[in-house]
């Protein structure tokens, strides 16, 4: 019994340093070169700085699709059209974020952890563009392409 939560506790710690986003270029390198707003649409970007409960990372859903995932130190971003969206992880329980978008603004959603009774939970936070900036600066870019409006 001891030898199995001795390989438990091994395999939890080991999953915890697993999934940390390291390979994609980091905000303040990347920013540089995002392409401009059309005028007709804004900008999401989707962020997590807590690497407590690092092998936790459900999808993040942007109105029911699938736009990414909750990666410990990663970052994305998603251009859409003026209107009202909603943003949702889902772990043990749902977690749901409503937020309005204007042409031309940038909104920023930081993804926090808190603890559950089986996984811990990942809900979605708005946060201002100043607190934003600084805490995201060392994320790194998760996302598969570009986004774009649709």
């Amino acid at each position: 019994m001891k030898a199995l939560l001795k390989l438990l506790a091994v395999i939890v710690v080991s999953l915890s340093f697993c999934g940390c986003a390291t390979s994609g270029p980091k905000y303040s390198e990347l920013i540089p070169n995002v392409s401009n707003l059309p005028a007709d649409t804004g900008r999401i970007f989707i962020y997590r700085t807590a690497v407590m409960g690092a092998a936790v990372q459900p999808e993040v859903k942007l109105n029911g699709d699938v736009i990414g995932r909750a990666v410990p130190n990663g970052f994305f971003y998603i251009d859409k059209k003026n209107g009202t969206y909603e943003i949702l992880t889902s772990t043990e329980v749902d977690r749901k974020l409503s937020l309005l978008l204007e042409s031309g603004q940038t909104r920023y959603v930081r993804l926090n952890i808190s603890w559950g009774f089986f996984v811990g939970h990942v809900y979605p936070e708005l946060i201002e563009s100043g607190i934003a900036e600084k805490e995201i600066q060392d994320c790194h870019y998760t996302g598969t392409e570009m986004t774009s409006a649709k």
